[in-house]
């Protein structure tokens, strides 16, 4: 499929195309037009990556393998503590240090651990968009529903670029059955993806059903909100403003710290979703020391550290990154006691 965008937007040069999503996704069809533009009958794409989704890291044993145990125990904690969604081999899951074979086996348990219980994000991207689309032609995304893709890092391109780019991966998704997450976070990669370029993607390409924003730039983020196509989302991309973002629109986040807390941080996300602002607030302000704790050393080494803290994992990261320092591991260790958590 060259094209999977919203009625009346491009053409597809004559060819007949069949989009036949699972679950809850529905079908487009699209048919030649005598001036070979296509004429559009289609049924909504709906986001499915609502409320309190994970943003799944990896575990490691001492001597730096793929810890499978451990990640089986921290996705029972997390499912029965409930998550809505799962979003896994992102940068909180340190998926550049894995090796390919490494990503097929985490991808494959996640998949088997989960069976269908909530969606399954998986981060596709890069900044190479033929390399990103010949991944999604040919990668196995068996139990996946989307993929999460990042700006291109370090290259910098200018917003046609960014735009021009996730056209190519939508139209290469939508032939996979894959819905489209865009995700923006100009701190890490270099480039902000602006509003208006958010918003030509989300009115012209049907699979890409969301956004997770990261900019910290409330002044954009609300300008997508305020103008954003029906069937399109915002998703928060930092745990401490989530609040803030459900308050003007955005439908959940894609959470470092539910790792660590999936049952207090999703009470929070439904309360807030329900309008139940005051309830939400007060969870909100009980984390404000964590969010800022989890971030200091960098990610995910906070998270990682305090799951260590409560016994879940062994507190190993790989290079280039490095754990906590220990005045910080301490501080969230204090934390941990003072919350009281079960796992």
């Amino acid at each position: 499929m060259e094209r999977l965008c919203r009625e009346g937007s491009g053409c597809v040069n004559g060819k007949i195309f069949l989009f036949l999503s699972h679950l809850s996704h529905n079908f487009i069809t699209f048919a030649p037009e005598k001036n070979n533009r296509t004429r559009f009958h289609h049924y909504m794409v709906h986001n499915k990556f609502k409320g309190l989704g994970i943003a799944l890291i990896t575990p490691f044993t001492k001597d730096g393998q793929v810890d499978f145990t451990a990640l089986r125990r921290l996705l029972d904690y997390q499912l029965s503590n409930g998550i809505d969604f799962i979003c896994l081999l992102g940068t909180t899951a340190e998926t550049p240090t894995l090796s390919a074979e490494e990503r097929q086996q985490v991808k494959d348990l996640v998949v088997e651990k989960v069976n269908g219980q909530v969606p399954i994000l998986m981060g596709c991207g890069g900044n190479n968009t033929a390399a990103v689309v010949e991944q999604i032609q040919t990668g196995d995304f068996k139990g996946i529903e989307g993929i999460l893709s990042v700006c291109p890092y370090y290259n910098k391109p200018s917003q046609e670029g960014l735009y021009q780019h996730f056209k190519a991966i939508a139209a290469a998704a939508a032939t996979r059955n894959l819905s489209v997450v865009l995700y923006n976070v100009p701190g890490r990669v270099g480039v902000n993806m602006t509003a208006e370029t958010t918003l030509r993607l989300a009115n012209e390409c049907e699979n890409i059903v969301a956004i997770k924003e990261a900019s910290g730039n409330f002044t954009q983020i609300d300008d997508i909100i305020k103008n954003k196509p029906k069937n399109f989302d915002v998703i928060s991309g930092d745990d401490g403003i989530t609040f803030p973002l459900i308050t003007l629109g955005a439908v959940g986040v894609i959470s470092v710290i539910g790792n660590a807390l999936p049952k207090e941080f999703s009470r929070m996300v439904r309360l807030a979703l329900h309008g139940d602002y005051q309830n939400a607030l007060t969870i909100h302000h009980q984390f404000t020391e964590l969010f800022k704790l989890l971030f200091v050393d960098g990610n995910p080494a906070g998270v990682k550290a305090m799951l260590n803290a409560m016994g879940l994992i062994e507190n190993e990261l790989r290079l280039p990154l490095v754990p906590s320092r220990i005045s910080t591991m301490e501080k969230i260790s204090a934390i941990v006691k003072e919350l009281n958590i079960k796992c």
